[in-house]
């Protein structure tokens, strides 16, 4: 079944093209004007994730995310925003939202945050779970009491101690968790956002390299001469562990 996704947003030219683009994504979407009917319809048929504008009239998104968490729904929600300052990040996190996307925004950085928001409240199937691909499922990460191993590597979590085959590796603390991140979800693409909240614990924004810095020292330790590449870049999205 398709991933439901409930879209609330005033700006007609704004909903209209992303509910077109999200059911193209192969999401089942209810695209509404404000906040009195996001209420209506969550109450009503509640979906699989809310992607709610912050600026509407009568109840905004901010209001709806604080209906919905008093009443106790943990349906993730996604805010699309276009305040950019950090007191108003802060107030739509302290409402209850999930994450949330700046305007102007590229509809690939929705899909991506959706698909986190979807992984990380383990409702990920269809579209949400990775993007549409012909090959083979990923390969499940081998998990053991103490070891964990995907696409040939080898890592103890506990020693903090990891093997590329026979080779070990000397990996520096951000290293050894950002590998550690990558094994345990071996063939899923991770985005920009979550890896940056998993490992660093804030969203620097895509303006900063600093992910990329790290991900050019792990491949300069784990890449060998004629075996594969293992951390594949998603141009827009993320990175992905994988052996091709």
């Amino acid at each position: 079944m398709p991933q439901t996704v409930l879209l609330a947003e005033d700006d007609r030219a704004i909903r209209h093209a992303l509910e077109r683009a999200l059911t193209l994504e192969g999401y089942q979407v209810t695209a509404v004007a404000d906040g009195v009917e996001a209420l209506a319809h969550a109450h009503k048929s509640p979906p699989d994730v809310l992607v709610l504008d912050v600026m509407m009239p009568g109840i905004d998104g901010l209001q709806v995310c604080r209906v919905l968490r008093a009443e106790g729904d943990r349906t993730p929600i996604l805010m699309l925003t276009a305040l950019v300052e950090t007191a108003d990040r802060i107030a739509g996190l302290d409402a209850g939202a999930d994450d949330y996307v700046v305007k102007p925004f590229d509809v690939e950085e929705v899909f991506a945050r959706l698909r986190a928001l979807m992984r990380r409240s383990g409702t990920a199937t269809g579209p949400a779970a990775a993007p549409a691909t012909s090959a083979p499922a990923p390969k499940e990460p081998l998990v053991s009491d103490r070891y964990i191993e995907a696409a040939g590597l080898r890592m103890d979590p506990q020693a903090r101690r990891a093997w590329r085959g026979g080779r070990e590796l000397e990996l520096t603390r951000t290293e050894f968790e950002l590998l550690e991140l990558l094994v345990r979800n071996s063939g899923i693409v991770l985005d920009h956002s979550t890896i940056y909240d998993r490992i660093w614990g804030y969203d620097f924004g895509p303006g900063s390299k600093n992910l990329a810095v790290y991900v050019g020292y792990l491949r300069r330790k784990l890449d060998e001469p004629g075996a594969p590449q293992l951390i594949h870049t998603v141009r827009g999205v993320g990175y992905v562990l994988r052996e091709d």
